[in-house]
């Protein structure tokens, strides 16, 4: 390793576990830690650097930071690149470490956040002090910005932005974020997945009702019962696969590279084969609809008259109308389902400049790796910035150990990120800024 990426791993590192050491906890409802004290953080960063970042606060404490960087084609389309600065809840003491600690440990920085995404948002300051604290120019003008409330679905970040100041995304059609650029490994061979597309994201409430009394009479109208049916069946329902343009075209590759004939193996199979990327890729099958919280009841002997469920479904884009229509039959005639949020499914071509551009910036590191695109079977802050025309990917290179199960880390117990990796994804992350 050369001096200069001994530097650069004491930098991104550095960036990583201070912005870990902010509690932006996000309990979803609107219930959140804040991210206004890592917006300032970044706010600081950013001035250091000469720019002039604007924060945004949708309400008291969600606070987004914006910049923009003028590039050397002003007359090439801009550029967004983004992150969002909350974190998923972590149960301290399910944990080895201190969630909110930042350690470093066994060549990892450890902590909420460390993967889901202060990482990139780290990646991303050490990319501009490279280019613009070098007194360089990126390629084209960049957007960028670090979002609040990602992890409620961006209502008080990236939505509110898109809706209320959608100028400051005035001239930019593309988009890099989370979740893609890392490497699996795939019978020795390295190969990295570049996420150019989301599953729809619906999230529901199912209440039931039904008529309250003693918990020692006979009650056909048990609302906990309707509502117990409806869970079982919506939980356990087996939606059929079906392969989007996307899924297909990973899946071929990974047959080519496996040495495997596709015609004769199926495409659950060849997911599997991917090993721990196929949480994510198992998932982009078919539809999921998973419970996630149940609430009813206020006492042993007293039968309520009302109980209410949360479903998490995730759709194949234009799946929505069909999928939905099929969760009200299993709901029953006694279940209401309301709708919590909705946004929408997103699927682009892995073609194009910028594509090509990701392709080279990885290779560059990496000679021999193959790229590969692929659909999450989650969502990102590109779902918001799809409403104003910009094709957005997941785009937060990683060199990974081919024995980390990287998928899994994902608002997980012991949320860790190699440091060496961010090495190499600063390195890329700067090529492709500087390139494209």
């Amino acid at each position: 390793m050369t001096s200069s990426s001994e530097t650069r791993i004491d930098r991104t590192a550095h960036l990583t576990r201070d912005l870990i050491r902010f509690d932006t906890s996000n309990y979803g409802d609107g219930k959140s830690n804040g991210e206004t004290e890592a917006a300032h953080y970044v706010e600081a960063e950013l001035e250091a650097l000469g720019l002039k970042p604007q924060l945004f606060d949708a309400a008291p404490g969600r606070t987004s930071v914006v910049t923009r960087i003028e590039g050397a084609n002003p007359d090439a389309p801009a550029l967004v690149v983004h992150g969002h600065l909350d974190v998923v809840p972590a149960i301290a003491e399910d944990w080895s470490v201190d969630p909110f600690g930042g350690e470093i440990r066994d060549g990892m920085i450890w902590g909420r956040g460390a993967v889901d995404m202060k990482n990139m948002d780290a990646m991303i300051l050490t990319a501009l002090g490279e280019i613009v604290g070098t007194g360089r120019q990126p390629g084209r003008d960049l957007v960028v910005a670090f979002f609040a409330d990602e992890e409620a679905g961006g209502v008080y970040g990236s939505h509110y932005l898109v809706r209320e100041h959608p100028e400051l995304f005035e001239g930019a059609t593309e988009a890099i974020s989370e979740v893609g650029g890392y490497s699996i490994d795939l019978d020795g061979q390295r190969a990295y997945l570049v996420q150019t597309g989301e599953k729809a994201l619906i999230w529901i409430r199912l209440v039931a009702r039904g008529r309250a009394g003693h918990g020692s009479q006979i009650n056909s109208e048990n609302a906990i019962t309707r509502l117990a049916g409806a869970v079982a069946r919506i939980g356990s329902q087996e939606w059929p696969v079906r392969l989007t343009k996307t899924t297909r075209q990973l899946l071929d590759s990974v047959a080519r590279i496996l040495g495997k004939d596709p015609q004769r193996v199926s495409a659950e199979e060849l997911a599997i084969a991917t090993g721990t990327a196929s949480r994510f890729i198992s998932a982009t099958l078919r539809a999921t609809t998973n419970p996630t919280l149940l609430d009813g009841g206020y006492k042993a002997n007293v039968i309520p008259d009302r109980a209410e469920a949360l479903i998490d479904v995730r759709v194949l884009p234009g799946d929505e109308v069909e999928v939905m229509a099929r969760i009200r039959e299993l709901a029953g005639e006694h279940v209401d389902i309301e709708i919590v949020h909705q946004d929408v499914g997103l699927e682009t071509d892995f073609t194009g400049p910028l594509v090509d551009e990701m392709v080279s910036s990885l290779q560059r590191f990496d000679p021999g790796a193959e790229v590969l695109p692929y659909l999450l079977s989650a969502g990102t802050d590109n779902k918001a910035l799809s409403l104003l025309g910009i094709r957005g990917f997941g785009f937060a290179p990683l060199q990974l150990p081919a024995d980390l199960d990287f998928p899994a880390l994902f608002h997980g117990v012991d949320e860790r990120v190699p440091l060496d990796a961010l090495v190499f994804g600063s390195d890329v992350l700067t090529d492709l800024l500087l390139r494209y």
